[in-house]
This record gives structure tokens, C-alpha cells and sequence, in this order.
């Protein structure tokens, strides 16, 4: 009774901190959910976010599509309707909702007006509680995740796929290093009884978090905590371990993505070492300053690519920063030694400390405008989980200026004493290649109907 009085307050003096992004109000229910509850700067409107602990790594390479074919079947239909009814009831309520599965969770995410959410949050649980899981649905449903997956997985994507060619850069090399499947998933032989499992072991509140944000009802939480708080939970399901590096991987390798072209990409992948600290702050400000130095090197300086990018992404359980460029084919190899005299100079010099301390500043203060409106909110919190603690979310500005130009080049050396996986895209033939074949082509013909004419005339003769 006394956390529904505290939320009650907090929720009834929004005025006071509604605009402090970092102050949020948070508890668990005695059943194991965890409530996020914002008030937000825009009037008549909630921003919904239901976070389930599940997502696609933590099932096996056959398996991973099992949480994304129940994402889609919780959208069949409840109590005898279909689909349809079940967005008729939602467009009714003046609200819209989806929902993601990611490697590590499944969100359900809604927009709505305020005047309805305490009805938008009942369907949401009428789903999660009283979708029926039938033949018919599961039927369907498996043909809407094929479809999202690219269409049918023929033989040829598959043998493709084996031989590691079917894949962009980062997904192949994740594969050479055994950090993901090198199959796609497929859903066509899941069954309703393992779809059930999922629900029963993971759709249960102690594995769920339910963000709130914007024009709230005075009444939230005590509706939450009659409806939400009687779900019951279950024996936590433990997650799988990510995967780590397990094999070797080339050092270059091409790979063919179409058929005829003279556009390439070309990509310089790293592992990204464990730091101690400020991790992803170190390496998101060293991945702006070499977006800075991929811009003056290869654009401006050499005009070798209009837009190349630095991207940090995770495969597997492992962290990669990588170095990329659109280009002609015909430059590979002066962008791949642009690179590399690039390299070579930051190794030896180290990042330059106005540069840094201009990006630095920069990345501060983008935090002044980075999370704009409810929903922005609700996607900054579900993001961010991890970072909550007592009423607050860390505050990414001391994070940010904790960082030091020391610490950056450490990590920086750390990088670059490796020698990276190059891997360029581009396609079978070039343009040039292509006009020479057919060129070779029509000359081969040219040269055989030239000699059966000679032949039939010695013939005559």
C-alpha cells in the first residue's frame, strides 16, 4: 500500500521533474514485474513499452524462431476472433501497437491516447493471457515469419549459406568464427507444444518489464497491481551463454553479392577488447573520431568514397568496430592501403587532442536533444534497463566526460595491434568484364560461322 501512495504522489507532482529524463519511478509487483513509470512532457498521449526476456539467443541454431513465431501468433486473435477483430479493438481505442524480437527480448509496442490506456493495457494482457494457440493460427503466422525472413529458403540459399557466401560481411564472418548459425532459421517444424513452452516458461511477469510514459492516469499504478500484479510467475528459464570466438577466419575474403556491377564495398572488421570501464562510451567516442578520419581520408582527401562509415555492432557475445566504404571496384586496392596508412598513423601518433576533445563535447552535447517526446522515452528506458538503479537511470553525460584521450588511445591500441578481417562485397562481374565476355562471345561465333562457310566452300570447289 505504501509504494501505491509513493507512486500515486510521484505520479500526481509530475510538474516537478517531468522534464528530468533520468528520474523515473520504479518498483517490482509481488509477483516479479517491474513497472517504469514516467510522466511525459506531451499531453493526451502514452507511450507502452512490455519487455519479455526472451529473444532469439536463447534457443538453438533449429530453434531461434521459436519467440518471433510467438511474437506473431499473440496476434492471431482472442476470445474466437481473428486478427482483424483484434485490430478493429485497438484502432478503437484510437491506438497502434507492433512488436520486435530481438536477439535478447521481445517488446510489445504501443502508442495511445491517454484517456484509454488503462483499455489499451487490458488488451495487451487479454493477448499475453487468452490467445488461443491453434493449428490455423500457428499455420498462418509461420507464413507471415517466412515472408519477414526473405521468402522461402530455397536449396540454392542454403548451399550458399553453407559455403558462406550467402551472408553481408559482419553476418559472414560471425559464422567463420562460430559466433552465429550459418543457416537461416526456419519456423515451418515448430510445433504448438513447444510454442506453449515458451509462453509457460518465459511470458511470465518475473521476466517481464512494463514501461509507462507520458500523460498518466492518477490511477495507474493501482490498476497495474490489480490486473498486471495477478499474472503468475514461474521458476526463472536460464538464459543460454552468448558464443565466443571458437574458430579461425580468414584475413581477406570476397564476397560476390549480385551479378554485374562496378560498385564494391569494402569493410575492415576488429574485435572489440573488454575495457574496465566506460566501454561503450570509449569505443562510441572512438568510433566517432575515425567516422571523422574515414571522411577526411577517403572522401576529401582522396575522393574515394562519398560516405564511408564506422559501425560497432555485437555478433555472438563479441563486440566488432569496423571500418567501411562504398567505392568503385578499381579503387579496392588504394582504399585498402588508404586504410592502412591510416592505421598505421594513429598507432603511431595516437588520436589528435582537439579533435578529440571537439567530438567529446559533441557526443555531450547531443544529450541535451538526443530523446525527444514519450516515445523516445519509452524506447531511451527499454534500452537502457540495464542502467536503472534506485529511482534513476546513470546519467550518460558523466559517462561520456569520464572518458579520458588516454583511455580512448589505449583502447584505440588495443584495436589496431590486431590485424582485422578484410572482407569486400561486390559484384560477379564488372561492367568492363562483362562487355569483354560478350565481346569474346560474339567473336567466338563471328570466327566459327566464318570457318563453316570456308568449309562449305571447299566443298563446292
Amino acid at each position: 500500500m505504501r509504494r501505491l501512495l509513493l507512486a500515486c504522489l510521484l505520479l500526481g507532482s509530475a510538474h516537478t521533474f517531468a522534464f528530468d529524463r533520468l528520474q523515473v519511478e520504479g518498483y517490482t509487483l509481488p509477483n516479479g514485474l517491474q513497472l517504469l513509470l514516467k510522466p511525459g512532457t506531451e499531453r493526451g498521449h502514452v507511450a507502452i513499452r512490455l519487455v519479455v526476456g526472451v529473444g532469439l539467443d536463447d534457443f538453438g541454431c533449429e530453434d531461434k524462431e521459436l519467440p518471433h513465431l510467438l511474437e506473431h501468433l499473440l496476434f492471431s486473435g482472442i476470445d474466437g476472433g481473428a486478427e482483424g477483430d483484434l485490430e478493429d479493438r485497438m484502432q478503437a481505442l484510437g491506438g497502434e501497437w507492433n512488436a520486435y524480437t530481438s536477439n535478447a527480448d521481445t517488446t510489445f509496442v504501443i502508442e495511445a491516447p491517454a484517456q484509454n490506456q488503462r483499455k489499451v493495457l487490458d488488451l495487451l494482457l487479454a493477448i499475453l493471457t487468452r490467445t488461443q494457440l491453434t493449428d490455423a493460427n500457428i499455420d498462418a503466422a509461420k507464413r507471415v515469419v517466412e515472408r519477414e525472413d526473405g521468402g522461402h529458403y530455397s536449396h540454392l540459399q542454403r548451399l550458399l549459406d553453407r559455403q558462406d557466401l550467402g551472408h553481408n560481411a559482419s553476418n559472414q564472418l560471425a559464422v567463420e568464427l562460430g559466433l552465429k548459425c550459418a543457416e537461416r532459421a526456419e519456423a515451418n517444424h515448430l510445433t504448438r507444444d513447444q510454442l506453449e513452452a515458451v509462453r509457460k516458461n518465459w511470458y511470465a511477469p518475473n521476466n517481464m518489464t512494463l514501461i509507462v510514459v507520458g500523460d498518466l492516469d492518477k490511477l495507474l499504478p493501482a490498476y497495474l497491481e490489480r490486473t498486471y500484479g495477478q499474472l503468475d510467475p514461474v521458476e526463472p528459464s536460464e538464459h543460454r551463454p552468448l558464443p565466443a570466438i571458437r574458430h579461425t577466419a580468414a584475413s581477406h575474403r570476397d564476397l560476390i553479392h549480385g551479378w554485374v556491377g562496378d560498385g564494391a564495398k569494402l569493410h575492415w572488421l576488429f574485435a572489440e577488447p573488454v575495457l574496465d570501464d566506460q566501454h561503450d562510451e570509449t569505443y562510441n567516442l572512438l568510433k566517432d573520431y575515425l567516422d571523422w578520419a574515414l571522411y577526411r581520408q577517403l572522401r576529401l582527401k582522396h575522393g574515394l568514397s562519398y560516405g564511408p562509415w564506422t559501425e560497432r555492432e555485437v555478433l555472438g557475445g563479441v563486440g566488432f568496430l569496423s571500418l567501411n566504404a562504398d567505392l568503385e571496384r578499381e579503387n579496392l586496392p588504394e582504399a585498402e592501403q588508404v586504410l592502412q596508412d591510416l592505421k598505421a598513423k594513429l598507432l603511431k601518433d595516437g588520436l589528435d587532442p582537439t579533435v578529440f576533445a571537439r567530438l567529446q563535447h559533441a557526443a555531450i552535447a547531443r544529450q541535451a536533444w538526443a530523446v525527444q517526446g514519450n516515445s523516445a522515452l519509452a524506447d531511451y528506458y527499454w534500452s537502457a534497463s540495464g542502467d536503472y538503479a534506485d529511482g534513476h537511470f546513470s546519467d550518460p553525460v558523466k559517462r561520456i566526460k569520464a572518458v579520458s584521450l588516454a583511455q580512448t588511445n589505449q583502447a584505440m591500441r588495443e584495436v589496431f595491434k590486431q590485424p582485422g578481417y578484410w572482407r569486400t562485397e561486390k559484384p560477379l562481374l564488372s561492367y568492363d568484364a562483362l562487355t569483354w565476355i560478350g565481346a569474346g562471345i560474339l567473336g567466338l561465333i563471328a570466327i566459327t560461322l566464318f570457318g563453316v562457310r570456308r568449309y562449305r566452300q571447299r566443298i563446292v570447289e
